[in-house]
Order: structure tokens, then sequence, then C-alpha cells
């Protein structure tokens, strides 16, 4: 389990994170969600320490994170931040098998390429392995990293807006890659996304910030309401049931 609890984060003058606390379930989508600057990228960056909180701890699994040495934490954590880049001229198969390197000592065995094979065929680049990165479209790219996170196999994957400028087939794509880590798996997936109604499609529970606050917290259909909606995202918003699920409608 993760939690967290007294997080504070400020740059400079601004508080982007106020005495933020949460004990988040295990093995679900959990959807950070909240208006720009309302803190999720930053409440992810600190609870995958890439970032250094001003006040406040986070824990995982029992362990205060500053107990965790770097190569143990990634044996239990992937984090996957906005538009990751490669500047290297590498194939799509050497990119996701970087994800092993945790588990390994430089050299990767026949299980590390077997688990490298399946997060190719879970994401569908196998076709594309030995292509070269900057060849691929952007909706591939983003692939190959999820693919990349994949094989890292960890307990947790925190992936901050991975949906960021890819078209409905790919972020649906995206969505049920994630959906079945959960399902088949035992993961569990964090991840910042503003498309509410992927959110009410895909997502088990929900963290919710506003200006830099944990407003509201719960099960999906608990948070799914429009009272809630149009709190956090400042704007009428209206919820309508489609068979067991809700269809979020701006206005």
């Amino acid at each position: 389990m993760i939690s967290f609890e007294g997080i504070l984060k400020k740059y400079g003058k601004e508080t982007v994170l106020k005495n933020v606390a949460a004990s988040l379930p295990t093995e679900k989508i959990i959807a950070f969600i909240g208006g720009n600057g309302a803190g999720k990228s930053t409440l992810l960056g600190i609870i995958s320490r890439l970032l250094d909180p001003n006040a406040g701890s986070v824990c995982i699994d029992g362990r205060m994170i500053n107990q965790w040495n770097c190569r143990e934490l990634a044996k239990h954590l992937t984090i996957l931040g906005q538009s990751p880049n490669s500047a290297a001229r590498i194939t799509v198969e050497e990119l996701v098998s970087f994800g092993r390197f945790p588990h390994t000592n430089g050299t990767l065995s026949e299980e590390d390429m077997k688990i490298v094979g399946e997060a190719l065929d879970m994401t569908g680049m196998q076709p594309f392995k030995n292509r070269f990165i900057d060849e691929l479209s952007g909706g591939q790219r983003q692939m190959a990293y999820i693919a990349m996170a994949i094989a890292q196999d960890t307990k947790y994957i925190l992936l901050d807006e991975p949906l960021n400028n890819l078209d409905m087939s790919r972020s649906a794509g995206i969505m049920k890659i994630l959906r079945r880590l959960v399902k088949e798996k035992s993961k569990t997936v964090m991840i910042v996304i503003h498309d509410i109604n992927f959110v009410s499609f895909y997502a088990d529970y929900i963290v919710a910030l506003k200006d830099g606050e944990l407003r509201y917290m719960g099960d999906a259909d608990s948070i799914i309401r429009p009272e809630i909606l149009s709190d956090i995202f400042s704007t009428d918003i209206s919820v309508e049931k489609f068979g067991d699920r809700k269809i979020c409608i701006y206005y």
C-alpha cells in the first residue's frame, strides 16, 4: 500500500500542495484528476521520489520512501513522466529492455527477454521491435514507453498524463492495457488523466485535487457525480448513465 501524509510542496512563494494525506488501495486503477495546476503531477512526482516535499512523508509497503535505495525502489515502483524522450537512436526492443535493468546486473537473461517480449505483445509493439524510436509516430512512441514500463514488472505503475496528444483509439487502447495489468497481473496503476469519461469507464478509484488540496477521494462511482465534478473543474458538468457506466457532459 502507498500512503502519504502532511505533504506540502512550494515553488518559491507559491504553494502547490497543501497538507495532502491519503492511503491508497492496491490492485486498482487510481485516477488523479483536477484542473490545470491542481497539483496532480507534483503529487505523483513526490510519491515516486522524483520530487522532494517541503514537508510530509510517503510510505510504500510499510517503509518510508527515504528508506528505499534506488535499485530496490525501481523493483517496486515504475514512473513514466509526461512526454518521455530518448535522444539516443535505439530500437523499440532496446528501449523496452531498459525496463529490466533494475532486475539485472547489466546482462539480460532468457527470462528477461521473455518479459520484454510479453510487454511488446501486450502493447501491440512486437511488429515494430526493430524500428528506431525516432521513426515511430507519436502514438507508437508512447506505446513503446508504456511497454518499457510494463517490462519493469513492478507492483506499482505511475503514469503522468500518458494519453496526452493521443487520438481516441490509441487512448482507449492504453486504458484497456492498464485494465488488463490490474485484472491479470494484480498491478496497482496510478494515472494522472484529464479525460473524465476515460476515468469513468476505466478507473476504480479517484483522487480529486483542486488548488493544491485533496478535495475528494473514493471509488469511481462515488466521485463521478455532477456536483463533485463541477466543483473540481469549476464548470457545469452533467452525468448521464450509459448502461453500467456514466458519461460526463461539459457545458
